[in-house]
């Protein structure tokens, strides 16, 4: 005889603990008997099937406790940046993919920007994704195969900027000759400024330099040199600006390759020299800048440079100077000779007609443009009424309520008609029914004659003297004995 048990799922098990607000995970029913002990034939023992979310969080917990820290290499594809700040993509190789999810807070530290065809390396832990009970890879931090993701990042602002055109020398804008004020940003500690105030102080004396220190390494010093920036364009006190550090690594200049920095340098109103690093380093910020200096020292140099030349410049600017003013003063000697009141009055008086009537030209063509582009604003109105009232769920709904309740009506009117068909076939067939009974028959005096066997009796040679009789009559029944039978019409008496 099998041993006396419960249902596997009516044993809870002690091991079995979830977490608050997880679903109930389903029982191991194979822990119910021991593995020396008889458990219940096959046929009597059926284990109850999993719960789709059940199995799914099965699964998850276990992937993720088994796959936690992974470091996995592939090639991006399919990448989506969502709006909320999170990035999905696929890591593949030749002969598999795997989706991989990057939230938002993991994202903003990225020092490059991925892109579709890039062979990265992904640091993160495998998960289920229970919506789909999809298998992906959350990541935590990426990098780059081959190159660094301060290289990458490099490379990616360089092709964008230089898309937008940020490089071009059009729009670089020529060093003052003789400024008077300098604007220094770089770091009040380093030997950076001392070697700049050194060269300005041999080559222009009179300079008036205004130092605004900010970090030039580290995590806020692309933040501190926009900043600085910032200020110098909302306080135009300088006629040239030098961004400046001295050399170090990578890691030491990326503050100086960030896009802030390039789009702050580039937006700015008062002209830039970039000074950063040794000779033989290039950031972003030099190709952005109006002037790229190798070194500080050599960026004071450029700048006093023209001091030099004043003596020659100024004999250029007089003679410059001079001549414009005799051409100026003929000019000028002409015009009056030829000119008088009237005359000068009436030119003003026409200006003014002229540009009176450009006024109400405008006016006029702003006033069609305004009426055109109501008329254009109300069309799409009306469009987006009629679509909207075609999609209209109440619309729809008060639609078919109307159609409803005339099929209703119609089925009333259909079953009201059938009833009353029937009913008069009922009617028909009832009467029929009447008149061919013989019931009715007997209602007119006639009366039914059966013999013992319960046989109808048709003719009266086929009964014997003797034989037993049964009638029924329209009212009731009564029973007889044949005493004499006649072929014709003759009457006979009946024995009750």
């Amino acid at each position: 005889m099998s041993p006396s048990y419960k249902q596997p799922w009516e044993k809870p098990l002690a091991s079995a603990r979830q977490p608050a607000g997880a679903p109930a995970a389903r029982p191991q029913m194979d822990l119910l008997f021991p593995a020396s002990s008889s458990a219940p034939e096959a046929a009597e023992f059926v284990r109850p099937p999993w719960k789709v979310h059940q199995l799914v969080f099965e699964i998850r917990g276990r992937v993720e406790k088994e796959y936690r820290d992974l470091r996995v290499e592939g090639e991006i594809s399919n990448l989506r940046q969502a709006a909320s700040g999170h990035v999905y993509f696929t890591l593949k190789d030749d002969q598999s993919q795997l989706p991989v999810v990057l939230f938002r807070t993991k994202a903003r530290l990225l020092k490059f920007t991925p892109k579709d065809g890039l062979e990265v390396q992904v640091r993160g832990g495998i998960s289920v994704y229970e919506d789909r009970g999809q298998l992906q890879l959350v990541a935590e931090s990426m990098e780059p195969r081959g190159k660094g993701s301060l290289q990458v990042a490099f490379e990616q602002l360089y092709a964008l900027l230089k898309q937008e055109g940020l490089f071009e020398s059009e729009r670089k804008r020529p060093l003052p000759m003789y400024p008077r004020t300098i604007g220094v940003i770089t770091s009040s500690k380093g030997a950076v400024i001392h070697d700049i105030l050194h060269v300005l102080a041999r080559r222009h004396s009179r300079a008036q330099v205004f130092l605004y220190p900010v970090a030039v390494q580290g995590e806020g010093a692309a933040s501190d040199v926009v900043e600085a920036l910032a200020w110098f364009q909302k306080n135009p006190c300088v006629d040239v600006l030098v961004v400046a550090r001295g050399g170090g690594s990578p890691e030491d200049l990326a503050a100086f390759n960030s896009e802030g920095v390039a789009r702050a340098m580039a937006a700015s109103i008062v002209p830039v020299v970039s000074a950063v690093g040794h000779e033989t380093d290039f950031t972003i910020a030099d190709f952005v800048a109006d002037l790229r200096a190798p070194t500080p020292s050599v960026a004071a140099e450029i700048i006093t440079d023209a001091q030099y030349r004043v003596e020659e410049y100024l004999e250029s600017l007089a003679a410059r100077l001079e001549r414009a003013v005799g051409y100026r003063r003929m000019h000028a000697r002409e015009r009056f000779a030829q000119l008088n009141a009237s005359a000068v009055f009436a030119g003003v008086q026409h200006g003014l007609a002229l540009r009176q009537q450009r006024v109400d030209e405008l006016r006029f063509r702003l006033d069609a443009c305004w009426q055109k582009g109501f008329a254009a604003a109300s069309r799409r109105i009306d469009v987006a009424e009629s679509n909207l009232m075609r999609q209209d769920v109440r619309r729809q709904m008060k639609l078919q309520g109307e159609r409803l309740r005339s099929l209703e009506g119609d089925l009333g009117r259909a079953w009201h008609a059938y009833s009353e068909r029937c009913r008069t076939r009922w009617n028909r067939a009832t009467d029929r029914l009447v008149t061919l009974s013989p019931l009715a028959v007997l209602d007119r005096g006639y009366a039914l004659v059966y013999d013992d066997s319960g046989a109808l009796i048709k003719a009266a040679k086929s009964l014997r003297p003797g034989d037993p009789l049964h009638l029924r009559f329209a009212q009731g029944q009564a029973d007889a004995t044949v005493i004499d039978t006649a072929p014709g019409a003759k009457k006979k008496s009946l024995e009750n």
